[in-house]
């Protein structure tokens, strides 16, 4: 299995260099699943459900964030509603979203993602 974990995008650069890249990357490298971390997409601060959905549309498979995600507030009902888009799971129980997910790829195999924040 080929995957690949692109670390910390930062504002619309990252962004476009990521939807540009991406789909070319997935196809040359055969690539079976695609992490990203999206917690600073916006400009640096946070990510918002249209930018999540941009990086879904461009191949990514699953978007890892940080204390920077909630910097966006409209992610809060959005990050509740979609298990590719995961919060660190140690934050407190009653955090809105999910820490940890398993996804399958498009043949089939199965891909466990955990995203661990370590303490500040």
């Amino acid at each position: 299995m080929k995957v690949m974990f692109c670390g910390d995008i930062v504002g619309r650069a990252g962004r476009d260099a990521v939807v540009k890249e991406v789909p070319r990357l997935r196809r040359e490298l055969g690539l079976d699943f695609v992490v990203v971390n999206g917690e600073n997409a916006a400009a640096g601060f946070g990510i918002t459900a249209k930018i999540c959905a941009e990086l879904h549309e461009s191949g990514v498979d699953c978007i890892t964030t940080g204390n920077h995600a909630w910097d966006q507030r409209d992610i809060i009902p959005y990050i509740a509603q979609d298990k590719r888009l995961l919060r660190p799971i140690n934050y407190p129980p009653g955090t809105p979203g999910w820490g940890a997910n398993v996804f399958q790829t498009a043949r089939g195999q199965k891909v466990v993602v955990v995203n661990v924040m370590c303490r500040l």
